[in-house]
């Protein structure tokens, strides 16, 4: 176990504390250290932090914790997304009609047709991704529909995640957050 600090001065002096307070500010202190000032275990705990791997893997995989990861990313990659989508709905083709009836020769064209739209589509999902970032474009996604490492990561971590605690004001702590399908 880690030493346990209460903050008792604005100005952040701090001294050993052996029995924590509702209501206290605590600096250090362990894993076991909350649980035990809670009364709480496992997945009765929602642990809010900001870095994937240290904040949201080690808390669900050690402690078996709940957890929350905050990425301040969301909201510029939220814009960038609607950005890309006004453009994206500017630029609709209208539908293509056939009037074929060969299914073969209508695959083999409609293949032609795949490999002419991929040298066009992939130079403005490029373009789409600078929205956000230009040298990696969206975190959230690789290519068209595929998940970025990261959005792997945070599917596989996290089970909720914001750009902002703030965000959850609005909610009572007793509030259900459910995923839409996937």
């Amino acid at each position: 176990d880690q030493t346990l600090y209460e903050v008792v001065t604005e100005d952040g002096l701090m001294r050993p504390c052996h029995k924590p307070k509702r209501g206290g500010l605590y600096c250090g202190g362990s894993a076991r250290n909350v649980e035990n000032a809670l009364g709480l275990k496992g997945d009765e705990t929602l642990y809010v932090g900001d870095h994937i791997y240290t904040d949201v893997s080690q808390s669900k995989l050690n402690l078996r914790w709940r957890t929350c990861l905050i990425l301040r990313e969301l909201e510029e990659e939220v814009d960038a997304l609607s950005k890309g989508l006004q453009r994206q709905s500017d630029n609709q083709s209208p539908p293509v009609s056939m009037s074929s009836t060969d299914v073969e020769s209508t695959l083999a064209r409609l293949l032609l047709e795949m490999e002419r739209l991929d040298k066009i589509i992939i130079p403005k999902l490029e373009e789409d991704g600078r929205h956000f970032n230009k040298h990696w474009g969206y975190l959230s996604r690789s290519g068209m529909n595929d998940k970025s490492h990261l959005t792997k990561q945070i599917n596989k971590y996290a089970d909720i995640y914001t750009s902002r605690v703030s965000n959850f004001m609005r909610y009572t702590p007793f509030m259900y957050f459910r995923s839409p399908s996937q």
